[in-house]
């Protein structure tokens, strides 16, 4: 056993030895690029290392490497395409924009007013309420949470929204 693998070792140092720098080359073409080249070479080596062939068997080495390059090039460029798109989704976005001291009071006294509004419902009603608009629950999920059925979900839904809307049309 201790001499197949030392006679794999053997085949692959010379695999290694004699075709290296003719891969690291065509991916250097591939590439444009002699450090992402020589990764690439280096990777292609790995994966012939983790495959459990008989290196004996390989009519063709440069046609076996290049088929295994040609696997890893074409991830990489996949990989780079959906960088690329990411980086360009993300160069779309909006810079994120600060409200200004005024429209910071504003949004705290309009916060402040749905607090005192919300703080007149009775508790079972706010929190359904709450847990419908700021948490996206369902109405059978509410009704399990508080214990209720989901038809007094509804009624408490209907009597916050009644509730607001009484409020608004006052002011």
């Amino acid at each position: 056993m201790a001499t197949e693998g030392m006679v794999r070792q053997q085949l692959l140092h010379r695999l290694y030895a004699d075709h290296h720098g003719w891969l690291n080359g065509w991916l250097r073409r591939q590439l444009g690029c002699n450090q992402k080249a020589a990764d690439l070479a280096q990777d292609t080596f790995v994966r012939v290392l983790a495959k459990d062939e008989d290196m004996a068997a390989i009519r063709e080495p440069r046609a076996y490497l290049h088929t295994i390059a040609k696997g890893l090039l074409i991830n990489h460029w996949r990989r780079r395409q959906i960088e690329q798109a990411y980086l360009d989704a993300l160069a779309l976005q909006p810079e994120p924009l600060a409200p200004s001291p005024e429209e910071q009071a504003l949004i705290v006294e309009t916060l402040l007013q749905v607090d005192a509004l919300l703080a007149r419902l009775p508790a079972k009603v706010r929190n359904a309420f709450l847990m419908s608009q700021l948490q996206g629950m369902t109405y059978a999920a509410i009704a399990a949470e508080l214990g209720v059925s989901e038809r007094m979900v509804k009624k408490y839904m209907a009597q916050a929204m009644l509730h607001c809307l009484t409020l608004v049309a006052e002011e």
